[in-house]
């Protein structure tokens, strides 16, 4: 488990900020600028020490009103916006330089397998001033790596790259999630990468944490006083049960019930894969509809309504199975059809994002 808790203040901010996460997977950081993220990744790091703090990974205090461990006594590695890499030595180089703090014992990540796993081979005799963008950053992982840490925080490191590069990096950051069992801090402001990434988020405004859990259940709450504009959607687990070559369509087989067909991205048959469904993609009917271009029609009944941000519209959450989606619709609609908790509608799902 992860225990974080800090407090402190200075002239125009205040942190006071708590949250509990598992000791595996990634952990995403999330909220708008200025929300407080990096300052709490920081006192997480020790590099900023609150007045009043407490820190713990699986039961080890890193700091409480007691204890204050050193950033350079904590087995972190930390990767910043910036690669920030030795431009003396040569990628090797910078890679050994980390690897060499560690006693041989104390070694948990081989360098081989951070190599690999950020597949960066071909660069190890490579200067670090003539590599790109997202080579520099998939260096300076594989280098936060090399000193075996046992908390990685990764702060916004795809915020200095452009468009290609960020793509070209996310299957990398997907493959370090699948294949470590370390858990992972990351902070972002940019809610594709929670989507994709994250296992648990903790949602920060104006240095308070407003909420903590599992992603699929914390980005369908409508109690929420973040608002996510147009990205406001579910992220659902479900696995590929089954291709229709003809149409290049896949069926994905939602955990908890129900399944939606997709453009076919070639997974292979039985993987598990993360779905995103945006609330502007889902309209709802009463009955199921024929002869509709909608596809994906999926039984369900509403959870709760609210309004949205602009005052003709509405969010509605809708219970499939033991998933939920989020639906859009002009408040009009929702009157309309009488929508009301316990109402049984038809969700009709007009687009979904493989998270891939």
């Amino acid at each position: 488990m992860i225990e974080a808790s800090f407090q402190l203040s200075y002239p125009g901010f205040a942190l006071d900020a708590a949250f509990n996460a598992p000791a595996r997977g990634v952990t995403a950081l999330f909220g708008p600028s200025g929300s407080g993220k990096t300052t709490l990744l920081r006192c997480i790091a020790g590099l900023q020490r609150a007045p009043q703090g407490r820190f713990a990974l699986r039961g080890e205090v890193w700091q409480d009103e007691h204890v204050f461990v050193p950033t350079h006594r904590r087995a972190i590695g930390v990767v910043f916006q910036e690669a920030s890499l030795f431009p003396h030595l040569d990628v090797r180089g910078n890679l050994d330089y980390g690897r060499r703090r560690i006693a041989p014992a104390e070694r948990r990540v081989a360098l081989e397998q951070a190599i690999e796993l950020l597949g960066i081979a071909p660069l190890l005799q490579r200067r670090v001033d003539a590599l790109s963008g997202g080579e520099r950053q998939r260096v300076a992982i594989a280098r936060a790596l090399a000193v075996s840490p046992r908390l990685l925080l990764m702060d916004e490191p795809l915020a200095a790259l452009d468009a290609p590069a960020k793509a070209a990096i996310l299957p990398y950051l997907d493959r370090l999630h699948e294949a470590l069992t370390l858990p992972i801090v990351y902070v972002s402001h940019a809610l594709d990468e929670v989507a994709r990434l994250a296992d648990h988020v903790v949602l920060l405004e104006a240095g308070r944490v407003i909420a903590s859990g599992p992603l699929g259940e914390t980005l369908s709450r409508l109690d929420l006083p973040l608002r996510l504009g147009d990205d406001a959607g579910v992220v659902l687990d479900a696995q590929v049960g089954e291709r229709d070559a003809q149409w290049h369509l896949a069926r994905l087989d939602i955990t908890g019930g129900g399944a939606v067909w997709a453009r076919d991205h070639g997974v292979p048959l039985g993987q598990r894969v993360r779905v995103r469904v945006l609330a502007r993609d889902v309209s709802l009917a009463r009955t199921q509809l024929a002869g509709s271009s909608i596809v994906n029609q999926l039984p369900g009944a509403v959870e709760a309504i609210v309004d949205d941000a602009h005052p003709a519209l509405a969010l509605v959450r809708v219970r499939v199975g033991s998933a939920a989606l989020l639906a859009r619709l002009t408040r009009q609609s929702a009157n309309m059809l009488q929508l009301a908790p316990g109402q049984a509608v038809w969700a009709q799902v007009k687009s979904v994002a493989l998270m891939e």
